[in-house]
């Protein structure tokens, strides 16, 4: 009986060890596998840390829409000076690369045959005008006679159809002095434009023809600038020509760009390239501007008023088009489609986010949509670019997991 006592407390006894046991380990086994309830740092209830990330505030700004391609300087002007006559130099009054003015005496031709056609055509138009000064004495005459009947009515016609003849003679012999005229004229060349001479090779004693240039005339102030423009900017630029836009002109070795106003642009668009050509006048007073001198031009086509800009490295191009990371006050990150309207240098006008929302420039790899941020409180470097979510990039730094 004693025997059976001690064997039951023995039993009682083990089964409330090993459940002591049991339980013991059942803790210790679900206090391993639970989940902390936070992350010293931010984390949040799922265990996910929060994205490290630097932010930059949209801002609102007018922002100006500008063209900057590169173009070549064009002459408003140039004469390629040819004779009219074949005939010989006489002299040659500039030398090359001469600055002239318009008029200036530039080449002179052999004309003393042009000046004895003159003087011939002269003296036959004084011959002629005598003949008809006694045939208007004549008739003056004819009709006194007529009058008193000692001459019959035909006579006096006869002498009227004579003195008609004989005007007609007179205005033919004016017209061929002025004929002679002409031909002289051509024995002296005369600049025709205000500009630069080029080279010369005419000397004095040198036989010329029509089909022979004597010398090239360049005008040099006001000069013009012809550069392309792409036909997405068509309807800007015809707006810009209407109310005579300024434009720049860069010009290698100077700091400060040339202003000169648009005049001009094209009646078509070349359709290989899809562009439409353009052209600016520009004060040239100093010469900075030279003809088939290839500068950089920059033309302000319209302004965005008020838009929202952003840093274009907070752009993300995904299948749907360009979005971005808003931060709100909790911290939470959302991703916003946007509509890009201007990008210039490293920011961007863009549709979508209002002025003074936080949006992300650095880190936006690590970011899940809904998910909790921290700032990065050092500086975004200059000129950072827009990394698209899921790949990898040096200048963005992973976001370390802080141990619980």
């Amino acid at each position: 009986m004693k025997k059976k006592l001690v064997l039951a407390l023995a039993g009682v006894l083990i089964v409330a060890v090993a459940g002591w046991w049991w339980n013991g380990s059942g803790d210790r086994i679900a206090a391993r596998n639970a989940k902390p309830a936070a992350v010293a740092g931010g984390a949040p209830a799922d265990g996910a840390p929060a994205a490290l990330v630097t932010l930059a505030t949209a801002e609102r700004q007018d922002v100006p829409v500008t063209v900057q391609v590169n173009g070549s300087v064009v002459s408003l002007n140039s004469v390629d000076l040819r004779p009219q006559v074949t005939n010989t130099v006489a002299a040659v009054h500039v030398k090359e690369g001469q600055f002239v003015k318009e008029g200036q005496l530039l080449f002179t031709l052999d004309d003393r045959n042009d000046q004895a056609n003159l003087a011939r055509a002269r003296a036959q138009q004084k011959r002629d005008e005598a003949t008809l000064a006694d045939l208007e004495r004549q008739y003056r005459r004819s009709q006194e006679l007529l009058a008193q009947n000692f001459i019959s009515k035909s006579a006096s016609d006869a002498t009227l159809s004579q003195l008609e003849a004989q005007r007609a003679a007179v205005a033919a012999d004016r017209a061929a002095v002025q004929s002679a005229q002409v031909a002289l004229g051509y024995a002296t060349l005369r600049a025709p434009i205000a500009g630069r001479i080029g080279a010369v090779n005419i000397y004095p004693g040198t036989l010329v023809q029509p089909t022979l240039s004597l010398v090239t005339i360049t005008q040099l102030d006001p000069i013009a600038v012809s550069f392309p423009v792409p036909e997405a900017n068509l309807q800007d630029l015809l707006a810009a020509a209407r109310s005579r836009a300024k434009v720049e002109a860069l010009v290698s070795g100077r700091k400060e760009p040339l202003s000169g106003v648009l005049n001009f642009v094209d009646n078509t668009v070349d359709p290989q390239i899809g562009t439409v050509r353009a052209k600016a006048v520009f004060d040239n007073a100093d010469q900075s501007l030279w003809p088939g001198q290839f500068v950089g031009t920059r033309i302000t086509v319209r302004t965005l008023s008020g838009a929202t800009v952003v840093p274009a490295a907070a752009l993300m191009m995904l299948s749907e088009g360009a979005s971005l990371y808003v931060v709100d006050q909790a911290m939470n990150a959302r991703r916003r489609q946007v509509q890009v309207l201007y990008t210039f240098g490293t920011r961007v006008a863009v549709r979508g986010v209002e002025p003074g929302e936080q949006v992300v420039i650095e880190g936006s790899q690590n970011v899940r949509p809904g998910g909790k941020v921290r700032v990065d409180k050092k500086p975004a470097p200059a000129g950072t670019t827009g990394v698209t979510p899921g790949s990898a990039a040096s200048s963005d730094t992973q976001a370390p997991r802080e141990r619980a």
